[in-house]
C-alpha cells in the first residue's frame, strides 16, 4: 500500500487539461479549450508546444509506433498529429455517419485502437449516430474499417485493458438523475466480440470515471469526483473485483485523467479540469511499459 501522495503542480494553469502520455522522456497533455498538445518535460520543468489545432482535443495516445493519435471532440475524429505540424485523419464515420465527439483512446498489443465515442453537453441535434459506443479499428489494415463493440453505452468515457486483455474497462459516465455512474468490465470473448459486463464499482450519484490506468499487479488508478457532490475529486485505486484499495483527494477539481511517468514509471501525472498537471513521485505503485504488455 502507498503512503500519502502529495500533490505538485508542475504546468498550468491552462484551459482544461486531458489525455497525458508518456513518451520515456516527456508527458504529452491536451490543452482543450485552446485546440493545442502540450509537452512537460520534467528535465528542464519546461512546456512546449507540441501540436496546434486539435479541435478541442481530448484523448490522447502515445503508441507502441510513437505515433501520436488525437481525440478531435469538435472536430468528431480521431486523427493522427505528425510533427511537421499536419495531421492525418484516421477515423471519422461509422457506417457512413459522423461521429459523436471521440473522447478517450487506447492501443492493444496487436496495436488496434479502441475509442469511446460519447456526445457530452446540450448540442445533441447535430448528432448522426442515434447510439454512444466503444470503437475498435486497426490502423495497419488496407480496410481499417470501424468495428463496433459496445451496444449498451450511453456516455461510454474513459476505457482500459486489463493486462492479459481479456476484459475491456468501460467508464460508463452518464449524468443526470437515475443515470449510470459505472465502471463496467466486459469480458473480450474469443472471437474479439465483448461479452455481457459486470459492474464493477457504481459511483453514483457523484462524477464518475473519466480516466485511468493500470499498475503492473493490475490494480486500476481511477480519476473521479468534483466538489458538487459525493467524496469529491479523487484518485482512486481499485481492484479488479471493485474493491476500493484506496481514495487521494486532489487538490482542485475534476480530476481528469492520469498516466505513470518518469524513469521507473513510479511517478503519476494527473490532469484536471482547472488546467492545471500535477505530478505525484513515487506513487507506490510501478506502471508497464508498452513492451511488458
Amino acid at each position: 500500500m502507498s503512503s500519502e501522495w502529495i500533490f505538485e503542480k508542475v504546468a498550468g494553469p491552462f484551459s482544461f487539461t486531458e489525455g497525458p502520455q508518456w513518451t520515456g522522456n516527456n508527458v504529452l497533455f491536451t490543452d482543450l479549450y485552446n485546440h493545442r498538445v502540450l509537452a512537460y518535460d520534467p528535465e528542464s520543468t519546461k512546456v512546449k508546444l507540441q501540436f496546434q489545432g486539435t479541435n478541442q482535443g481530448n484523448g490522447l495516445l502515445y503508441s507502441r509506433a510513437g505515433e501520436l493519435l488525437c481525440c478531435e471532440m469538435i472536430g468528431r475524429q480521431v486523427s493522427k498529429l505528425n510533427s511537421d505540424g499536419t495531421k492525418e485523419v484516421i477515423a471519422d464515420r461509422y457506417q457512413g455517419k459522423r461521429l459523436n465527439s471521440p473522447n478517450d483512446i487506447i492501443e492493444d498489443s496487436k496495436g488496434r485502437i479502441w475509442f469511446t465515442d460519447p456526445r457530452y453537453g446540450e448540442i445533441r441535434d447535430d448528432m448522426e449516430l442515434n447510439h454512444e459506443s466503444v470503437y475498435r479499428f486497426d490502423p495497419t489494415s488496407d480496410n481499417a474499417q470501424l468495428e463496433r463493440m459496445t451496444f449498451d453505452t450511453t456516455r461510454p468515457n474513459g476505457l482500459l485493458l486489463s493486462l492479459d486483455e481479456s476484459t475491456l474497462y468501460v467508464a460508463q459516465s452518464d449524468y443526470g438523475e437515475a443515470r449510470n455512474r459505472e465502471l463496467r468490465a466486459y469480458p473480450i470473448m474469443g472471437n474479439g466480440t465483448l461479452g455481457p459486463y459486470r459492474v464493477v464499482h457504481n459511483f453514483h450519484p457523484a462524477r464518475g470515471i473519466d480516466g485511468m490506468t493500470i499498475t503492473d499487479t493490475g490494480l486500476l488508478l481511477a480519476t473521479s469526483g468534483w466538489d458538487r457532490n459525493g467524496p469529491g475529486p479523487m484518485i482512486n485505486v481499485l481492484h479488479e473485483s471493485g474493491r476500493v484499495i484506496e481514495m487521494h483527494p486532489v487538490p482542485t477539481d475534476m480530476p481528469t485523467n492520469i498516466c505513470f511517468g518518469g524513469t521507473d514509471l513510479r511517478d503519476l501525472y494527473i490532469t484536471v479540469g482547472t488546467g492545471e498537471l500535477f505530478r505525484v513521485r513515487n506513487s507506490g505503485y510501478q506502471g508497464v511499459r508498452m513492451t511488458d504488455s
